[in-house]
């Protein structure tokens, strides 16, 4: 088994985990893997299946949160974007050769970035099953980013939207900006911007285990709708 990342621990469960006001969001619909892909492109295009005609893999991945939790070896199926950006975004939205700086964003109102050489890569995937069965509510339902190298942050759940802009000008992250990284990647411990990595594993390691309550009595309320 490989080692842990710079200050990250293994956790047995997968916890609904994230920004505490998202506890209580949730995904209008979880019936098919619909997306929208706009921005700085030729054609905007709106799928009803995101992933129809695509080769699936399913990987085996770790999931590394920003506040210092790990849980290894998830079980993830669905497409690899980059052949999603070749397959579809580029002969059928057209983004302009430069318009590298992507936004994903999510039914629930999150959002995220990255750069589209990172989403590129080959591990990163547009996924809707874990674990051998379908992805439920709790990890992205219907569809989620998995970016293995990232902290989980850039892992957008409830994926809806994506938009290939020109410039970062116009985007503001969610939340407090030295906690948002341009890449947050994993092995370089990016966990924030201008705020020491070890100093943010310090600040988050207390609030795991209450932000962890908090999502599972706002999942535990829906279930008893």
């Amino acid at each position: 088994m490989t080692e842990l990342p710079p200050g990250q621990r293994e956790r047995p469960d997968f916890p609904r985990f994230g920004l505490t006001p998202f506890a209580e969001r949730f995904p209008a619909s979880t019936d098919a893997p619909r997306l929208r892909v706009s921005g700085d492109v030729d054609t905007p295009l709106e799928l009803d299946d995101a992933m129809a005609g695509l080769e699936r893999v399913t990987q085996v991945s770790d999931f590394h949160c920003v506040t210092t939790w790990t849980r290894r070896g998830l079980e993830w199926s669905g497409v690899r974007f980059a052949e999603f950006f070749r397959r579809i975004v580029v002969p059928r939205v057209g983004p302009a050769q430069d318009a590298t700086f992507v936004v994903l964003r999510a039914q629930d109102g999150a959002r995220t970035s990255l750069p589209l050489e990172d989403l590129l890569a080959d591990d990163v995937l547009l996924a809707d099953r874990l674990d051998g069965a379908p992805l439920p509510i709790e990890h992205g339902a219907p569809l989620r980013l998995v970016a293995p190298r990232h902290y989980g942050y850039k892992n957008v759940k409830h994926l809806d939207r994506i938009e290939f802009w020109r410039s970062d000008a116009a985007y503001r992250p969610f939340g407090l900006r030295f906690m948002v990284h341009p890449r947050a990647r994993v092995a370089l411990e990016e966990r924030g911007q201008w705020v020491p990595g070890w100093l943010l594993r310090r600040l988050y390691r207390p609030l795991i285990a209450s932000t962890v309550a908090r999502f599972e009595r706002a999942m535990a309320q829906r279930r008893g709708q």
